[in-house]
């Protein structure tokens, strides 16, 4: 007798590409997330990019922490250390939970491609209200780290021994709808 297969959840997941420099039709990074998350058969629940600037970015990333429809978060960019990289301070004061193990993880996978220059990326993720906030340095090839290394499995149900979607489904009911 085999044991039954899991069944596949797509995800509402908005993705906020954060850049001084690009626009939206220049940004590859971005794109990319967008790609991916739905040839993997997630929703695109919306889309921006704004300027490095920590109001901003927290009043978009709030607003879609309230959507009970959303819920992930991906962001590419302002994770560095110049002096307008501010994702990092803008979004961690929203995490009800910090995911240690996510920038962690990043910054492992990551070490094969750009040596040691890996310590200078301040990849984090959290949760808010119930809704996944991973946050990807804004490089075309930090986002496919990122994706293709951890947020591929661990925003597919089928994932075993876990993942993050039950985790979306139960801490806000309304996320199941």
């Amino acid at each position: 007798m085999s044991k039954p297969q899991a069944l596949f959840i797509p995800l509402n997941i908005a993705v906020l590409t954060v850049s001084d420099s690009r626009t939206l039709a220049e940004d590859t990074s971005g794109q990319y997330l967008v790609d991916q998350l739905t040839a993997a058969g997630h929703q695109l629940a919306d889309r921006q990019l704004i300027i490095d600037d920590i109001y901003q970015i927290r009043a978009v990333i709030s607003g879609w922490i309230a959507d009970p429809s959303i819920h992930a978060i991906i962001t590419t960019g302002g994770t560095g250390f110049y002096i307008r990289d501010s994702m990092p301070e803008a979004v961690s004061i929203l995490f009800d939970k910090a995911v240690d193990g996510f920038g962690e993880m990043f910054r492992l996978i990551s070490k094969d491609d750009i040596g040691m220059s890996t310590i200078q990326s301040r990849a984090i993720a959290g949760m808010a209200n119930g809704t996944g906030i991973f946050c990807l340095p804004g490089s075309s090839g930090a986002c496919r780290t990122g994706w293709e290394g951890i947020l591929k499995e661990q925003f597919d149900s089928r994932t075993r021994p876990c993942n993050f979607v039950p985790h979306f489904m139960r801490t806000n009911p309304s996320h199941a709808s």
